[in-house]
Formats: C-alpha cells, structure tokens, sequence
C-alpha cells in the first residue's frame, strides 16, 4: 500500500495497522510532506486552530524513582531538590491566571512527601482561589487516592507509559513495573479523569516496531491529551553517553497520533523546542494543539532539570508567556481561550 492510500485510510477510519504506521513512520520526501499536510487538516477540521496554553508548576524536584534517562532519578547526587509550600503553590497558580492561563499542571517527581492530604489541600486551595483545570502529573499512586484527589477537584491527569517494550520498560526503570503502570492509566480513565499520556521518542533499543507499538497503545488506552517528545540524555544518569532522540520522528510520531487520535488534544513540547530551534512552530503544523511553558520562579525553573539545555529556563513567565503567543501567531494560528478541555474528553463524556 502506497503512502497516499494509508493517510486516505487514516483520514477516514481514523485506525492503521501496525505494519502502515511503520511505512508512515519511514516517509520521506514528497510523502513525508503529505503525512504533515494530511495531519494538520485534520487538526484544523477537529480542534480548529486555537492553541491551548498549560501553564506548567514543577513543585518538587524530589523523586523516589531510578528512571536512566531522568536528571531528577534518586540517585543523582548533583541533583538540585526542593518542594515548594502550599501557599507558594497556590500563589503561582494565582499569577499564571493573572497571565492568562487557564489551565495549571502540578508536576512533581514521584515525591511521597506529598501525602494523600497534602495534595488534596493543595487542590482545593487553588480551586477556590482561581477558577483553572488543573491536571496533576505526579506520577504512579494508589486508585483510592487517586479518588480522592479528583473528588478534591483535580480535572486532569497526565502520566506517560514511556515505552510499551516491556523488556526496555524494565530495563530503563528499575523496580518499577510496566503492567501496574498501565493499571494506574486504565484507573484514570475509569475515575473520569481527562487522561494525558505518551512516550519518549528515541530511547536507546527501541525500534521502529516499538514506536509504532507505542502509538497503537496510546490508542487503545483511549487518551484525551497526548504528549510525546525525543529522548534527550542527562550527563548524571546510565544514558549519558546515548544519542538524542529524533526531531523528525517524533514529528512524524505527532502527524501519526493526530490522524488516529483527530479529537486529542497533542503538545508541542519543550524538548522539540530545545533539540530544534524552530521545533514547537514544526509540532504545530503537523497536528500539535497545545504549548506547555513553565510558569514558576527562576530559581525553581533551574533546578527542575529532567534533561539538559531546556529552553526558555532563564526567562520570566511573563516574558516567556510573551513569546509562546508570538510563536504560535506566527504559524497562523490562535491562543485558545477558556480551559481547552480535549473534545475527544467531551464527546466520550456525552456518549
């Protein structure tokens, strides 16, 4: 099958077979062109051409994991940790509404000193101080507490499986466990969250066949926002000395998953931005909907350090929120207003 016969087939059933999304992932050339195209009107016929801001709070660089490829794994002695307080939490939230955002997402590194009541605390204080969705990426807890957490008022919750090669899984995160992190998705799903996940493009061993297994998994786990972006190597970690993932693939990964996923809402990371000057403006015209800049502090934004040379680290929120919306103007395309909550979230919920 031709290149242009598996984006017809995708445009209209919305579904590829593992075999057709490998071709889509080795196109090149005129086909690679009619992969973006194709990917960016059906962007535009289902999400339109609003882009949606998350204003990012990286309140604690503590982590508890071991993960090879994060800059925050617990054995990383150079490490920068810090937590930030409640009220300091909540204060942030309150600025990036003043700045425009509607939308706030809690990241952490898997830090237990957050407890069950500590979060709910923290959901709840902001909840009645500004009106945001707010998405927590905490990372792997039980489904009681995530209950409780949703019924404290979280919206949103975003956790990447990060490879569905269980053996890298495996590999990459030592006593951790691939089965329970699908668990904790499926659990997600269940409770009526907004569920955000994805992958990292790149990581050493992974094939071909794995990205394409990754992207039909994103599917099957029916995922309201998607969030994918190249692997890029920390000096502290085991993978210090493995090359970064690809700008083109993972461009190539966005067209793919918007075809498949046509409601969902897709970021242009930062991590395209920093291996590609010019990477989220490419990430938005090939079916990316949303921009996730950091809104916190100078002094947290620099210690929060997942990979390397991050962009827009030493820039203020209010500047960097500037510039995200230059961005996205100069690809023709609009800041989203209101809180962007995915359509495919919505017409799952009226269904």
């Amino acid at each position: 099958m031709k290149v242009k016969e598996i984006l017809e087939k995708a445009y209209h059933e919305s579904n590829l077979t593992k075999d057709e999304i490998k071709l889509l992932l080795m196109a090149e050339g005129e086909d690679k062109d009619l992969l973006f195209k194709t990917a960016d009107r059906v962007r535009k016929e289902h999400v339109g051409d609003e882009v949606f801001l998350r204003g990012l709070i990286e309140f604690s660089s503590y982590c508890k994991n071991d993960c090879f490829y994060c800059g925050l794994r617990r054995s990383n002695q150079n490490a920068q940790r810090y937590r930030m307080q409640e009220d300091e939490i909540v204060e942030v939230a309150k600025r990036a509404y003043q700045m425009g955002y509607r939308t706030v997402v809690l990241q952490s590194g898997e830090d237990m000193y957050y407890t069950k009541d500590r979060l709910c605390s923290i959901i709840k204080k902001m909840k009645r101080v500004v009106d945001v969705a707010i998405t927590l990426s905490i990372g792997e807890r039980s489904y009681d507490e995530y209950k409780v957490f949703k019924d404290a008022g979280a919206d949103r919750f975003l956790m990447r499986f990060e490879t569905s090669n269980e053996k890298l899984y495996r590999k990459y995160h030592p006593g951790m466990s691939f089965e329970n992190r699908i668990e904790c998705l499926k659990w997600l799903k269940k409770l009526g969250y907004e569920l955000g996940t994805g992958f990292l493009i790149g990581l050493p061993g992974q094939t071909l066949d794995d990205l394409a297994q990754d992207i039909i998994l994103v599917k099957e786990l029916d995922a309201d926002m998607i969030g994918i972006g190249p692997f890029i190597p920390h000096p502290q970690t085991p993978l210090k000395d493995a090359k970064e993932g690809s700008v083109d693939l993972t461009l190539k990964s966005i067209a793919i998953l918007r075809l498949l996923n046509p409601d969902a809402n897709i970021p242009a990371t930062t991590a395209l931005g920093t291996l590609d000057p010019l990477g989220r403006q490419k990430g938005l015209m090939c079916g990316a909907n949303i921009v996730m800049p950091n809104v916190n502090r100078l002094e947290y934004k620099l210690k929060y350090e997942l990979y390397p040379g991050k962009i827009c680290i030493n820039e203020d929120a209010t500047k960097c929120r500037g510039c995200i919306e230059s961005i996205i103007v100069s690809v023709g395309r609009k800041v989203g207003q209101g809180k962007g909550q995915s359509r495919h979230y919505k017409r799952a919920s009226v269904s």
